[in-house]
């Protein structure tokens, strides 16, 4: 299996999507994420990975996470970003059954259809204003979590699921031929463990990538019978 060590140095040598957000140097937030990357390019395995180290407050795990899968998935992203655009991707769908809308409720206030590559510009303004806010994700230990978090990053990261769904099933091809397939894979089981180890995505949303799922990640999986199959003419509309 291809180790997440090699992930930033490989796709930070082609295009990049935005720039990379960081954690303050001499922070918890910068010890745990150290301390989750030494985990990772140690070659350790993804479902242990994931887990909650003894001692420290899952808020802080988690939060580690959003910042670090923000990063990833917008490296991912940017490699196929020249070839995703309104006239190849008029929608932000996953195939013909998946089709997500955008809500902020600000400009957007009713869930609305929007080119794939115009939701993802959006969706990431959207993940980096949180991200970039100290009352939400405070870079401090002496400042509380909100009582919202845990439910905001279950926005965040179901929002970045729908970023590897279009993906895999729209713009796989472009990984393929760049070489970057076993790293992109990878980063998915990395992703997948962790919200499946915390709950923190329904699994009528993970339902796109269910067979890809399957195969990739064959030691840990929801079982098919959590994926209710839609019929074949339906399209699954999410805000």
């Amino acid at each position: 299996m291809t180790s997440l060590s090699g992930f930033m140095e490989f796709f930070q040598k082609g295009k990049t999507f935005r720039p990379k957000k960081k954690f303050t140097h001499g922070t918890l937030r910068y010890s745990l994420y150290k301390q989750a990357q030494a985990s990772l390019n140690s070659g350790i395995n993804l479902r242990t990975a994931v887990k909650l180290p003894p001692g420290e407050a899952l808020n802080d795990w988690i939060a580690v996470h959003v910042v670090d899968f923000f990063n990833r998935i917008n490296l991912i992203y940017g490699t196929v970003s020249e070839y995703c655009d309104a006239t190849s991707c008029p929608t932000m769908s996953g195939g013909a059954r998946f089709e997500y809308l955008w809500a902020d409720g600000d400009k957007y206030k009713k869930p609305t259809a929007l080119p794939a590559p115009q939701y993802v510009s959006l969706l990431m303004d959207w993940i980096e204003a949180q991200i970039n806010n100290e009352s939400v994700f405070p870079i401090t230990t002496d400042v509380p979590f909100p009582k919202t978090f845990t439910s905001l990053c279950k926005k965040i990261l179901t929002r970045l699921f729908r970023v590897f769904v279009h993906v895999y099933i729209h713009h796989f091809d472009r990984i393929v031929s760049i070489g970057a397939e076993a790293h992109v894979n990878t980063c998915y089981k990395h992703f997948y463990y962790f919200v499946i180890e915390f709950d923190l995505i329904n699994t009528k949303e993970l339902e796109p990538l269910s067979e890809m799922t399957s195969k990739v990640c064959k030691d840990n999986t929801v079982s098919s019978s959590q994926y209710p199959q839609s019929p074949s003419m339906t399209t699954n509309s999410f805000r």
